[in-house]
């Protein structure tokens, strides 16, 4: 089993400097384009969900997280406070741990009636993690994650439908990628002091999440395993348990209630009867953190990932110069067509196909002298264990399909 560290320095998704530090990986072009299509990913879901966009700063007055209660229950695992000079005391900055303050802000700057709600704020933003040294690894524990996060502000009878429409989500989203979950975790508060809500509120939001989650996991045929002491300090959740290469487990998307933030920031609705009514917050992740999916991807695949992730989806290899012609005329109809296509022309076939083994590009189209005369490619694609004559439109054609219906493998045939 490959560790996605080695893979993602062979494949050339993302580096490491000391100059920059450690836990900020530098996303390099491969990288780049492997997450840009999962944040695509993000953003076409949360759209299918009614979410709407918005844009929130990484950095808020540490009197932010004061309120949220993020700087008394988190302030260990956050950056230290940023004070720009003396006369500025009172004005201390903070890098934010989790878009949750600023999205309850968002919510809080317009007048809200219960006709209005559930209203639901989508952003794939970072937050920061002081994360020590001793525990940094690769793209799985890191000190800047870049979220996909969406809160729900809703009327508390909205609030088991909304939940298990997060749930719902972010279980198609794994299928969409190809990680399998191994199975959903209610994650709940245990008997310590340190959660945030009262006891009741506790136990409301929990069965809350027992009934939302019985027809979503039944529907999905995963089970459901409860674990006291896992709860977010301000309630319960639903977090989708995955193993990594290693045996570890690992959290890959969450679906939290939240009692607490909404008292915090005195978040409220008009009801029917015209009375400020107290609204209920859910975080809910879908496709999750972009480092760890993409580690999860890595590894899942071997580094071979499904063509609409493919940083080169197609390599197109001449033969000889001869053949030029024939393979720029396959390349452009690809780039048309938004296809990540390459055509490589130095060294020899044998080295070329080698060089597109080694960085696993989806499929790789040689042209020879019969495939030029006959318009078509000789398509070696080692996901799908096809190596056979394509026409050139059909192969054009098959590509985007896989591409914009984000098949995990080509249908060749069909």
């Amino acid at each position: 089993m490959f560790d996605h560290r080695e893979l993602g320095r062979d494949l050339g998704v993302f580096a490491t400097d000391p100059l920059a530090g450690s836990g900020l990986p530098l996303w390099l072009p491969a990288g780049a384009v492997i997450r840009d299509e999962l944040e695509r990913l993000a953003k076409d879901l949360a759209h299918a969900d009614g979410c709407l966009d918005v844009h929130s700063p990484v950095l808020g007055k540490r009197a932010l997280f004061e309120r949220s209660g993020h700087w008394a229950k988190f302030s260990d695992d956050m950056f230290p406070a940023m004070r720009l000079g003396e006369e500025d005391a009172d004005d201390e900055l903070v890098l934010r741990p989790s878009n949750c303050p600023h999205h309850a802000l968002i919510y809080a700057a317009s007048s809200r009636s219960y006709r209005d709600l559930p209203i639901r704020l989508n952003e794939l933003a970072p937050m920061f993690r002081a994360e020590r040294s001793g525990v940094i690894s690769g793209l799985t524990r890191v000190r800047q994650i870049n979220l996909d996060d969406t809160h729900v502000f809703c009327r508390p009878d909205q609030a088991g439908d909304e939940a298990a429409r997060g749930l719902r989500t972010a279980i198609r989203a794994q299928r969409i990628l190809g990680l399998p979950v191994d199975y959903v975790r209610l994650s709940l508060r245990d008997d310590s002091d340190a959660w945030l809500g009262s006891p009741d509120q506790w136990r409301e939001a929990e069965a809350a999440l027992r009934d939302a989650g019985g027809p979503v996991l039944a529907e999905a045929g995963l089970p459901l395993v409860e674990a006291a002491g896992e709860a977010a300090f301000y309630g319960p959740k639903f977090d989708l348990q995955v193993h990594d290469s290693r045996g570890r487990e690992e959290t890959i998307a969450t679906v939290q209630l939240d009692f607490n933030q909404p008292e915090r920031f005195d978040l409220t609705y008009h009801g029917a009867d015209g009375a400020q009514r107290r609204v209920m917050m859910i975080h809910r992740g879908t496709v999750g953190s972009m480092e760890r999916v993409v580690a999860s991807l890595l590894e899942r695949y071997q580094g071979r990932l499904p063509l609409w992730l493919a940083p080169v989806q197609v390599a197109v290899l001449p033969v000889s110069e001869s053949q030029d012609e024939a393979a720029r005329s396959l390349l452009e109809g690809l780039l048309a067509k938004g296809v990540r296509a390459e055509l490589r022309c130095d060294d020899s076939l044998a080295a070329r196909v080698r060089h597109a083994r080694r960085r696993r590009d989806a499929v790789i189209a040689v042209v020879g002298e019969r495939e030029a005369s006959e318009g078509c490619a000789q398509v070696t694609d080692v996901a799908a264990g096809v190596r056979q004559a394509v026409p050139v439109a059909h192969l054009i054609e098959r590509v985007v399909d896989a591409r914009d219906h984000r098949r995990r493998l080509v249908q060749w045939d069909a």
